[in-house]
């Protein structure tokens, strides 16, 4: 099933069960993805990539958002971005706790070659690929800087 198509089926059940929040952000993720679609040259289906592209960024717009909003006091708009963001995270992988992102960053670095700092570029283009969707990309940054820095990995 693709996202497209599960969106639409959680969008009737959340209509169904009157969940404003839920049903708010459910609709944007199908707008993204519509106008992904619109934007690739009538491409109907996006490719399971695109859909995981599109699903981290929102999911970065919510967090991004909502300490945003925090900062200036505004706890009740900062609520509505964190209830978004909860129902953007069903539909991502689930993320990689801060150990399990050390081991498998260590993996990367052990089988790029990388020596040290310099070698930051090379690690991230890998980790980037594999590792898409399941970590954030500044924690995999700051991550991988520390462990090319401290060569005891």
């Amino acid at each position: 099933m693709t996202l497209k198509e599960r969106v639409d089926t959680d969008i009737k059940q959340a209509m169904l069960a009157r969940d404003k929040v839920r049903l708010q952000a459910l609709r944007s993720i199908k707008s993204q993805v519509l106008l992904a679609e619109t934007e690739k040259g009538g491409i109907t289906n996006l490719s399971q990539d695109t859909e995981m592209k599109l699903l981290t960024k929102a999911a970065k717009q919510r967090r991004e958002s909502a300490a945003l909003y925090a900062q200036q006091g505004r706890t009740d708009l900062e609520e509505i971005e964190l209830n978004e963001l909860a129902v953007i995270e069903e539909y991502l992988p689930r993320q990689l706790d801060e150990g399990d992102l050390r081991i498998r960053l260590v993996e990367i670095i052990q089988r790029v070659g990388a020596t040290g700092p310099s070698d930051i570029g090379k690690v991230m283009g890998v980790a980037s690929k594999e590792l898409a969707g399941q970590a954030d990309g500044r924690a995999i940054s700051q991550t991988v800087g520390q462990l090319l820095n401290n060569t005891d990995f």
